[in-house]
């Protein structure tokens, strides 16, 4: 029974917690980098790379402006563009697409499971033909997609693996970090993410020296010596001062992933609501739950329910990538990724962030099983 005397307001994501924790820190970093005048690339991303790496257990690590321009990059640094096609999942962020199409490809769109809401593996090899050069598989929600499966298939068809772990720094595949399974993995440090910057940023990892020395280029205007341009390049450098708050947070990462997962853990546990679905885990996937979401045959009536009493949940995504009027003319129609479309229509995300106390976390618990009963 959900208790009446408890006023709660419990959003989605509250980033106030994480920095108040470690503000002294941070300002500290700033104040070295603003000493230093480093704010564009320099010795401070140079420190965040290796630290970054380092967690990911990865030869390399290419520091960027953000997670949008780690997926052009590399995919560029494939030499993959125009009449080549990516396969991706419908069921993702809009970023992973921009990736391919900025670079030139046309993104080819595949379903997700019904079950883990990752790529559909078995739907990948009828989307295959001779212009398909390689394959995007999502780490969605801080979950590892089947990597074995897409691996195999990218073997036998000679493509390209590229990871998109946007949601996913600290995730493991099998007790392994992700970030060091495909040729690259692709990585974004917006504020809200698992580790995010105080402001824009990204990353790629890789243990190909080939495409790390790539990205140093691209990212740098398309040259490693000053004012001499070596090819087509890019003005995609990460910040000092971004890097420096990343170097701070990297440090407090696994605690922070750790309380996620317990969060995770009791609304696994204690929401026992027949009505509410949650994302299938297999035994292979260590996710660090960016997101918690649930599904629901009526979502406006839940978003409704918990908005009234102070819990207000996010949504990821209300229209799959297959859908996005900016993909109108690839041709794709409602029916195409059913499972996609599905999500998109009864997802919810639960608040998540590490920083909820077990209070705020059973309240929910409580508010989410009396859903029906009211």
């Amino acid at each position: 029974m959900i208790n009446s005397t408890v006023n709660m307001h419990i959003p989605f994501l509250d980033l106030k917690g994480q920095h108040q924790q470690i503000k002294n820190k941070v300002f500290e970093a700033f104040e070295e980098v603003y000493e230093n005048t480093a704010f564009s690339g320099g010795s401070f991303v140079e420190k965040f790379e290796d630290r970054f790496a380092e967690f990911c257990d990865t030869k390399y690590a290419v520091g960027v402006n953000n997670g949008t321009s780690a997926l052009q990059l590399a995919i560029i640094a494939l030499g993959i563009g125009a009449g080549d096609e990516v396969i991706i999942p419908a069921n993702t962020f809009i970023a992973t697409a921009w990736g391919v199409s900025y670079s030139g490809a046309t993104p080819v769109f595949v379903d997700c499971t019904s079950d883990t809401w990752q790529l559909d593996a078995s739907k990948i090899e009828e989307k295959i033909n001779s212009k398909t050069k390689a394959i995007i598989g999502v780490h969605l929600y801080g979950q590892p997609f089947d990597i074995s499966e897409v691996q195999s298939i990218c073997d036998k068809y000679g493509l390209f693996l590229l990871e998109d772990a946007a949601q996913a720094q600290g995730a493991k595949f099998n007790g392994v970090p992700v970030g060091g399974f495909g040729e690259m993995a692709c990585f974004s440090f917006y504020p809200g993410k698992n580790l995010g910057a105080c402001g824009e940023a990204g990353g790629v990892t890789t243990n190909h020296e080939k495409y790390y020395e790539k990205l140093k280029g691209l990212r740098n205007h398309g040259c490693k010596k000053r004012y001499y341009h070596d090819e087509l390049g890019y003005n995609m450098r990460m910040g000092g001062l971004e890097a420096a708050s990343l170097a701070v947070k990297i440090e407090y990462l696994p605690s922070w992933n750790q309380r996620r997962k317990e969060i995770a853990r009791k609304y696994r546990e204690g929401i026992v609501n027949p009505m509410i679905k949650m994302q299938a885990q297999p035994g292979w996937a260590d996710s660090v739950y960016h997101l918690f979401v649930v599904t629901t045959q009526n979502r406006k009536e839940l978003l409704n329910y918990l908005n009234d009493r102070n819990i207000f949940p996010g949504m990821h995504y209300p229209v799959p990538c297959h859908l996005q009027k900016a993909y109108s003319a690839l041709g794709y129609k409602v029916g195409d990724c059913p499972n996609s479309e599905f999500l998109a229509d009864h997802c919810l995300s639960l608040p998540m962030y590490a920083e909820l106390t077990d209070d705020m976390v059973e309240y929910v618990i409580d508010v989410v099983n009396a859903y029906g009963n009211q």
